[in-house]
């Protein structure tokens, strides 16, 4: 069958996507890395601009562990022991030894009785949530919660789906009495860290709202947190938005693929829910695992993060933080403030947060705009992601282009 029809209308819709200035346009390849040097970060080359150098800010691996030796040498020794993918899904032979040690790691990490991988996190959250919201189930969903926690309840069909403004306590405590009588289980979605602007769900307020009214509910009020920004980049010890806040949720979702530098994506819990994910989360069932090496890398990272060298990189992540911060308010630039190494830019206008992001990369620097619709009209931004293995002239350097911009 001709597919000139269909190509039609998807020209078109492309074409008015870019009229609107919502197109991600064409993809910038990275050809190669060059190391540290020189009081320098790592620099990255892309493919059709030569030699020259290009710093990324706007990067998820907060801790540059996607750099460390100590991380690619266990991937190496463990796709030498047992080549380079599972061959199957878990449950049919592609389960191996890293899978598991990772998954008792995480565990022990996160303090809870059992964790079990996905090969992304966007898959471990639309695994989990579909298995947990019933026919009978209501789902209280932060406004700013990430496209996985939206498309994940969408795929659930829950009896019903409550949308609070964003990190607003009172008003879920608003919605959560009125599913009083109309609901056996009531389950509270919320990103740990936002993607967009690196601000994070006050839990200890969260899970004392959801403690308060759970006797009203046959089946309870389940909390479930994506944490994929915060562990590794957040907390005193990297533990996330749990250590930092002081709380727990009931359920915790999180990523390999960004701090800890790997792939994929967990999540921990009770034994009882992590046995019961295992059997019917479709994404896990039906989808082959990470690979056995990518496991053994995340065991490592895991390792680094969780001792000396973590809490080296941590204090000195929150350090080039708040350099970078600090640079940006002396310059009269508006920012939203945080400990989290996410720094949004407010630029609040389309065509000037496109034009900063093209004049940062012609001065080779990669940074994210975001516009609308990814973010609310009035809030576009540029997300600048700071990392440990940036350092102070980095920052230094980001800075005094943006000073030239701005002047």
């Amino acid at each position: 069958m001709s597919l000139d029809s269909l190509s039609m209308i998807l020209v078109a819709r492309l074409n008015e996507m870019r009229e609107k200035g919502i197109s991600k346009g064409p993809e910038h390849i990275i050809s190669g890395v060059k190391p540290a040097a020189d009081g320098s970060g790592p620099r990255c080359y892309l493919e059709g601009y030569g030699n020259r150098e290009f710093l990324r800010m706007n990067s998820n691996s907060y801790l540059g562990l996607s750099l460390h030796p100590g991380v690619i040498a266990a991937e190496e020794k463990a796709a030498r022991e047992f080549g380079t993918g599972p061959g199957a899904v878990r449950f049919i032979s592609g389960t191996y030894g890293p899978h598991v040690q990772l998954e008792s790691r995480l565990a022990e990490f996160h303090g809870r009785q059992a964790a079990m991988i996905f090969n992304a996190a966007y898959a471990a959250v639309m695994g989990v949530l579909p298995q947990l919201i019933t026919d009978k189930t209501i789902v209280l969903s932060d406004t700013l919660n990430h496209n996985c926690i939206i498309n994940g309840v969408r795929l659930a069909r829950p009896a019903w789906k409550y949308v609070y403004r964003h990190l607003d306590m009172t008003d879920l405590e608003a919605k959560l009495h009125a599913c009083i009588g109309h609901a056996k289980r009531l389950l509270v979605v919320s990103d740990g860290i936002f993607s967009m602007r690196g601000d994070f769900v006050p839990l200890h307020e969260l899970t004392a709202i959801c403690h308060q009214y759970e006797e009203h509910f046959a089946e309870g009020i389940v909390t479930i947190i994506d944490d994929s920004h915060g562990i590794g980049a957040f907390g005193q010890s990297g533990r996330g938005v749990e250590e930092f806040t002081g709380s727990r949720a009931d359920i915790l979702v999180a990523t390999l693929g960004k701090a800890l530098g790997v792939n994929g994506g967990y999540v921990v819990a009770d034994k009882s829910i992590i046995d019961y994910l295992r059997e019917t989360a479709q994404f896990y069932v039906y989808s082959n695992p990470i690979t056995p090496s990518e496991a053994a890398a995340a065991s490592q990272a895991l390792a680094l993060l969780d001792g000396p060298v973590g809490q080296e990189m941590l204090v000195r992540l929150r350090s080039l933080t708040r350099r970078f911060e600090v640079g940006l308010l002396q310059m009269s630039l508006e920012i939203i403030e945080g400990e989290h190494p996410i720094v949004p830019l407010m630029i609040r206008d389309t065509e000037k947060t496109t034009a900063l992001v093209q004049y940062l990369f012609e001065h080779g620097i990669l940074a994210t705009g975001l516009n609308y619709p990814v973010v609310p009209e009035g809030d576009q931004e540029i997300r600048f992601q700071v990392s440990a293995c940036h350092t102070e002239q980095d920052i230094d350097f980001v800075l005094n282009v943006l000073n030239g911009f701005s002047s």
